[in-house]
């Protein structure tokens, strides 16, 4: 299966990334004396709380797999014309854009934004869609239930394992 842009782009900012990463820990490693972190002092990313409900996942889950379950529902939406709910970007930004900036991305404080900022990751999403919610568009109107939710889970859970057996 060809690789989209994005994903090749995706993958290469990972690269630099963890190259940076693991560059500058060495580094640092070696110009400081080895200390003992102390615990619940390291900085988190300041979020405001969504909209809606309940989320689609857990959110250390949505965390960790939010990229690739926009992927897959990106690639079911464009490549098989199958447009539910459930992960799409549109459902996520009417739930988590910000009270005061009405979006998830346009300063930095805003739910996605914050985030990515954090793991030093440029956003490119909102390049090409709206990162405010429609004026129709609420989290109540927002779906996230899906006749075939249960088997579009374990479908999703099926190819994140298949990525972690990659090497």
């Amino acid at each position: 299966m060809a690789r989209s842009v994005c994903d090749v782009r995706h993958s290469l900012w990972r690269l630099v990334c963890l190259g940076l990463c693991v560059g500058l820990g060495l580094s640092a490693q070696a110009q400081t004396p080895a200390a003992a972190p102390t615990p619940g002092l390291t900085l988190q990313p300041k979020v405001e709380k969504a909209r809606g409900g309940q989320c689609v996942e857990d959110p250390v889950f949505m965390r960790r797999n939010h990229m690739t379950l926009l992927k897959h529902q990106r690639d079911d939406t464009v490549h098989g014309g199958i447009r539910t709910g459930q992960y799409s970007l549109k459902a996520c930004v009417a739930c988590h854009a910000s009270q005061t900036s009405q979006s998830v991305s346009a300063h930095p404080g805003d739910f996605c934004q914050s985030c990515h900022t954090y793991a030093a990751v440029k956003i490119d999403c909102f390049e090409c869609h709206a990162n405010k919610p429609d004026a129709t568009s609420t989290p109540a109107t927002a779906t996230h239930a899906d006749a075939n939710q249960s088997a579009k889970l374990a479908q999703l859970q099926q190819l994140l394992g298949q990525e972690k057996a990659k090497p």
